[in-house]
């Protein structure tokens, strides 16, 4: 698995003057990786709930390797603000599980390095696995 250092520390320079938000990392590591993460990523911006009360961005947790055009896009990261709600986003995430031919593993990471790993989950377990990391219980 690819080491997310790299991608906090890029996100820590980019995220001046938005206090102290929870920064949240969901990377797809099953399937077609690039594909997988643009649609949850599409799928997250189209929830409402999600959408009002975070900034959704795509991402990638590894450096391009050299010679190729671009970084692997793996990951969709979050900034929560105020009025976020884990619980929405556990459901967000699967329900656009079920809605793929083979439900992909999500990895949902914080910035502190805790993690849930969701592969196989019902959607009851992804929403309390999420409320669990992000400290809503």
């Amino acid at each position: 698995m690819a080491d997310l250092d790299l991608f906090w520390r890029h996100r820590e320079q980019h995220c001046v003057g938005l206090g102290e938000n929870l920064q949240v990392a969901l990377r797809v590591v099953d399937g077609s990786v690039e594909d997988e993460a643009r649609s949850l990523y599409d799928w997250l911006l189209l929830d409402h709930g999600v959408r009002r009360s975070a900034r959704i961005e795509l991402g990638a947790s590894a450096q391009p390797v050299p010679g190729a055009q671009g970084a692997v896009v793996d990951l969709v990261s979050l900034i929560l603000g105020s009025g976020f709600s884990a619980a929405s986003l556990g459901v967000s995430v699967a329900s656009w599980r079920s809605t793929r031919p083979q439900q992909p593993t999500v990895i949902v990471e914080r910035a502190d390095g805790s993690k849930v790993t969701i592969s196989g989950a019902s959607a009851s377990e992804v929403q309390r696995l999420v409320e669990l990391l992000i400290g809503e219980e």
